[in-house]
């Protein structure tokens, strides 16, 4: 990237949750960096809520550096809700996240910045290869729940949640991180169009202060974020695709199945042999359920295109270039 222009060549954005004590050793660490590298930056805190004091911390850099930016939420609402106001506030062709935790380290930020700039990614995740978290509690869940990312989303990352990652600028203009979603930006990314996301191994450190502030809901949750990214993904603009589909073949199974019932209850009865009342047939009453099922998935997903069509974004293409 060509320093000679007069916009910044990276933001730095730091969403946090009570991390006041890491946050004085964070700057420092992050500004000998910029320093040592001539980057011309900005640092952005977003304090999420926090009620340990972070606030005042942020206040305090930002009167001795004005390179120093932040946003405080009045509550906790979220990595994803922090991230998306980092990401709308962020000025510079390149733009890292970081956790606040000092387990992110600033050192890999030249390493990061090189492969958006000149190796033209447009999203560079990192890799926690060798962690100190406990085995059990997190490695484990976190192995499991990356191989299940990498087989739906299509993207070989080993580490999705990774908190260090670096964006060319276009990326975070045009991708919405919300509810939860933080743990699948690079997914985001590539429904967005941004195809060319790369990783790299980063060292990953012993937390020094405080304590997490995640728990074991994480995996769960993620799993069903998951599953609603890729079904928005799928068939966010066409849910007829689905819902029809599928209400399609259960009707019809359980139409067949209805007839296949009355069929053989009309053969007893033609040869005069034994055969239990039609509505005492379970086969009956699942036919007719399946039927019923289906009429509703056809009609939710009817709806879902009604719905679709009178929605104001439903004409919102993401241009790349223009001639």
């Amino acid at each position: 990237m060509n320093k000679e222009n007069n916009g910044l060549d990276i933001t730095v954005v730091v969403p946090l949750y009570n991390e006041a004590e890491s946050l004085p050793k964070l700057y420092e660490w992050i500004v000998r960096v910029m320093r040592e590298h001539d980057f011309r930056y900005e640092l952005l805190f977003v304090n999420d809520g926090s009620t340990d004091g972070s606030w005042q911390v942020i206040e305090d850099l930002h009167a001795q550096d004005e390179q120093v930016h932040g946003i405080c939420f009045r509550r906790n609402y979220g990595k994803s809700a922090a991230l998306y106001c980092g990401f709308k506030a962020a000025q510079g062709e390149v733009v890292i996240t970081m956790d606040a935790d000092l387990q992110d380290s600033p050192d890999e930020i030249p390493e990061l910045y090189r492969m958006i700039t000149e190796d033209g990614y447009d999203l560079v995740s990192g890799w926690k290869q060798k962690r100190y978290d406990n085995a059990l509690t997190k490695n484990l869940p976190s192995k499991l729940f990356n191989a299940t990312a990498r087989r739906v989303t299509g993207i070989p990352l080993h580490d999705m949640n990774c908190g260090l990652k670096a964006y060319r600028r276009e990326v975070v203009k045009n991708i919405e991180v919300f509810s939860e979603m933080h743990r699948y930006i690079p997914y985001l990314a590539k429904n967005a169009g941004f195809t060319k996301i790369g990783e790299k191994v980063v060292q990953h450190r012993k937390r020094e202060f405080g304590v997490s502030k995640f728990g074991l809901n994480r995996f769960v949750n993620g799993y069903l974020d998951l599953l609603t990214l890729w079904f928005l993904n799928k068939f966010g603009k066409q849910p007829m695709h689905f819902f029809g589909l599928v209400g399609s073949l259960m009707f019809m199974l359980g139409l067949v199945a209805i007839v296949i019932v009355g069929g053989m209850k009309l053969y007893a009865l033609s040869h005069h042999t034994p055969a239990m009342l039609v509505a005492d047939n379970p086969y009956f009453h699942l036919s007719i359920l399946m039927m019923v099922l289906g009429c509703m998935l056809f009609l939710a997903g009817f709806l879902g295109e009604l719905i679709i069509r009178n929605s104001p974004s439903r004409n919102d293409y993401l241009i790349g270039k223009t001639l």
